[in-house]
């Protein structure tokens, strides 16, 4: 059987370009994963997902714990075949999303005690549960169960929550077990200061991960922090293994990251603008509700290969918003996923060629330049 491993092929400053290497298949890095919440990316069949370029998606284990159950998806021959995705999975372990239930949720020692938001019902997790849970799916990364405190929170607070998430990051790694050809990542935690982000990774380093995450940002910090955190934080984590940055985000705090050393992103934003109407375009967000677009036939992009982009005009894809066709999410949801994949590749390419700096140069010249003038 193949086992996990992930090797760097070339480098562009502190940027790595390199493969991550499943049983069921390889992860070309830099990579984005689509996020399939509850085992499906929102509006999109999983070999349209494949098309625009994906390697792995990210499932959920907060939502799929509840709905269907591991339990039920395990009998039916776990998440791949259960959604019918061949290729890698990644699944968070529920930490972020039981963090988002303050007012449902008991936080011990232990483990977390909440009410599921879906219909009140209580629940338990801990890092030996999440850890059963994600094994019971058949995920290929499982992600470590960590808490992240809400923000704003005082320095002692996300102290103490990261002291929690490293012990849980110990008894996570025991729980998982000898699992050939699969991988857990531990998670940094830390906040914005240096010297919690420097104790909490080498409390990860002692403890050992195939991959290790950089979590608690995106959360309401602003890039300008983010990325504050991202001049040090890559750089404590080994050199040699990768480096995912959780639940980012926007295409220029992509392209930012991985300037600064960070392999991995994932990000519902690609899906949930598709299903609100906005364009992710190389010059920036399309709102094609706007009255501009009625009448307007040329594509969202006339660079891009997606179906939205080579089968439709601005002017039907605002007509099938407007009128709540459920082809809109469809094809916008299909043209972001597509661009951020291209993007994703041009990254690649440039690490490849050592034209990172210069790649960035032209992406912020043309994201910064905005829409196309209407007609």
């Amino acid at each position: 059987m193949t086992r996990f491993a992930f090797q760097i092929e070339a480098r562009s400053g502190r940027a790595r370009r390199g493969v991550i290497s499943t049983p069921r298949g390889e992860i070309r890095t830099p990579a984005f994963m689509p996020v399939g919440t509850a085992a499906t990316v929102k509006a999109m069949l999983p070999e349209s997902v494949r098309a625009t370029g994906a390697d792995i998606l990210l499932g959920n284990t907060y939502h799929l714990m509840l709905r269907p159950g591991a339990e039920r998806v395990a009998r039916l021959g776990g998440l791949h075949r259960f959604m019918n995705w061949d290729r890698p999975i990644l699944t968070d372990s529920g930490g972020f999303q039981v963090m988002s239930l303050a007012d449902l949720r008991k936080l011990t020692e232990k483990g977390v005690t909440f009410r599921s938001h879906v219909d009140g019902s209580k629940h338990y997790l801990s890092p030996e549960t999440s850890m059963e849970i994600q094994r019971l799916l058949g995920s290929d990364i499982v992600m470590a169960f960590d808490e992240c405190p809400a923000l704003p929170a005082t320095e002692e607070q996300v102290a103490a929550s990261m002291r929690l998430s490293m012990r849980w990051a110990e008894r996570s790694r025991e729980a998982f077990g000898d699992r050939p050809g699969h991988a857990l990542f531990g998670i940094m935690q830390g906040g914005v200061t240096r010297d919690l982000r420097e104790e909490s990774a080498e409390a990860l380093k002692a403890i050992g991960f195939e991959g290790y995450a950089i979590g608690g940002l995106a959360v309401g910090e602003g890039q300008e922090a983010m990325f504050g955190v991202l001049d040090y934080a890559p750089g404590f984590l080994p050199e040699d293994r990768p480096r995912y940055l959780m639940g980012v985000g926007k295409p220029d705090d992509i392209v930012g990251a991985v300037m600064r050393g960070v392999d991995m992103f994932d990000c519902v934003l690609p899906s949930r603008s598709g299903r609100t109407g906005q364009a992710l375009t190389r010059r920036g967000p399309v709102n094609i509700k706007n009255a501009r677009h009625a009448e307007d036939p040329r594509p969202l992009d006339p660079d891009c290969s997606c179906p939205a982009c080579t089968g439709y005009s601005r002017a039907y894809l605002h007509h099938v918003f407007k009128s709540g066709e459920i082809i809109a999410s469809m094809l916008l949801t299909w043209h972001n996923l597509h661009y951020y994949q291209e993007l994703m590749a041009g990254l690649r390419a440039a690490i490849s060629s050592d034209t990172l700096e210069s790649f960035s140069e032209s992406f912020h010249a043309g994201y910064r330049g905005g829409d196309l003038e209407p007609l």
